[in-house]
């Protein structure tokens, strides 16, 4: 392992320095010419292993239509687009301001929020906003602990700690994967919580928004949904209405189950909250924003508008499916008595079995199999996550239905219980692939 001191980032752990290491000692030596062949190079390598060779179970992954993703390399994207539609900066955006004004109108319409800020850079940095709009440094949060799925942006390493805030678990029931009310009333009354952060990184079932919101409104306290996730499957109308049923605010990053550009979005019903947000937004944090992402942006929220329910549901039955075939396989799917393994596109299996859930990940991934690890309110694994976290929206992009899943199944199934090496397992999944290289649910020219 590689442990010079002069690495440029020494705090790395010694396998992340050895790997950087080794592709600068690869990649950056030569002439330019050299150095550009080879970025290309693995340009097209990394799609080729994402997009056509693998088997894409990552709940935090997706693909683009072409049609959005030819609009982020269009030069638009070259130039900034500072202050508001009407009124920019740099002189010569009157057609680009337009994109940005289709782009909020169409999400608004999506997502039936009276306003939306779409120029944040990413979901973690629409959290970041809500929180900046809603507290001051040293106020008090509750959040999902990691456990039930709460985003790092809601813990001490991300967003909500950055900005100084004080954080508190929202108190849940493991046998319901679900929020436990009354000791979230007991404990929020005790706390007095500006915000009640609600879902973020796992969310196999619906949560009680409206009895969150009644809570919150006996002391004063703000509700945020994180709909990172659900975002495509709200959109599809097929998974809870968060706003519809008393959340304040609604962050979402806009790929994995979106299916867009790699950004974010808040949504609020409160005129006071959009207000205060779109001044952090400019002339705060995002001043400048990149309109190629905007016009990708619209172009995706097309698609759900267009495609958005039968894609959700079809997300829903490929879990269901892949959720009965890895149980009929005897893998340990995580799920609730009376209501099954998910009620959504994600899944979890128990990973203590497997060594782990990055270890059994990391396992997976030499076969072509993409997933990764997760919390799970169950016994914790020493060294690593004790969950192994499944998504079915890219799978589901891609054209599979619930009669491949038994075959996915048995895939994950031969790495993890049949003791197979991946590397023999890959070239089967490599093969089953080849039937499934169209993007679904997007409109066509």
């Amino acid at each position: 392992m590689d442990t010079r001191h002069d690495h440029p980032k020494p705090w790395l752990p010694a396998d992340c320095r050895q790997a950087i290491a080794d592709a600068e000692a690869e990649y950056l030596k030569g002439e330019l010419a050299d150095i550009d062949a080879g970025l290309h190079a693995l340009v097209d390598a990394h799609e080729r292993h994402m997009d056509v060779e693998t088997i894409g179970l990552n709940a935090g992954t997706n693909v683009m239509n072409p049609r959005a993703a030819a609009l982020l390399g269009r030069s638009l994207g070259n130039r900034p687009s500072l202050g508001y539609p009407g009124d920019k900066y740099e002189m010569g955006m009157e057609y680009a301001e337009r994109i940005e004004i289709v782009a909020d109108g169409l999400v608004r319409r999506l997502f039936k929020a009276p306003f939306a800020e779409i120029r944040v850079g990413s979901g973690a940095l629409a959290n970041l906003y809500v929180f900046m709009a809603t507290c001051a440094p040293g106020d008090r949060i509750m959040a999902f602990p990691p456990e039930m799925g709460g985003h790092v942006t809601h813990h001490k390493a991300g967003a909500a700690g950055l900005y100084g805030l004080d954080i508190h678990p929202v108190p849940y029931d493991a046998a319901r994967m679900a929020i436990d009310l009354d000791r979230l009333r007991s404990e929020a009354k005790r706390l007095k919580p500006k915000v009640i952060t609600v879902a973020g990184s796992l969310c196999l079932f619906p949560y009680d928004v409206a009895g969150v919101r009644g809570i919150a409104d006996e002391i004063g306290a703000l509700v945020l949904y994180d709909a990172a996730h659900m975002a495509g499957l709200i959109a599809g109308g097929r998974f809870q209405q968060p706003l519809a049923e008393g959340a304040h605010l609604m962050t979402c990053s806009t790929y994995k189950a979106f299916g867009g550009p790699p950004s974010g979005l808040v949504m609020t019903t409160e005129q006071g909250l959009a207000e205060t947000i779109d001044k952090i937004a400019y002339p705060g944090l995002t001043a400048n924003f990149d309109l190629g992402k905007t016009a990708a942006l619209a172009m995706s929220v097309l698609d759900l508008l267009e495609h958005g329910q039968a894609y959700a549901e079809m997300c829903i039955a490929n879990a269901h499916a892949l959720g009965e075939a890895m149980a009929a396989e005897g893998l340990p799917v995580h799920g609730v008595a009376g209501r099954g393994h998910t009620e959504s596109h994600h899944l979890a299996l128990h990973a203590a079995p497997f060594g782990g859930g990055q270890t059994a990940s990391k396992h997976l991934a030499k076969a072509n199999v993409l997933l990764c690890g997760i919390g799970l309110p169950i016994q914790a694994v020493d060294g690593d996550l004790n969950g192994i976290r499944i998504g079915t929206q890219e799978v589901t992009r891609f054209g599979l239905t619930p009669k491949e899943m038994p075959q996915v199944a048995r895939f994950l199934a031969r790495v993890l219980k049949g003791n197979e090496k991946p590397e023999q397992v890959k070239g089967d999944v490599i093969e089953f692939r080849r039937a499934f290289q169209t993007i679904r649910y997007v409109r066509e020219s």
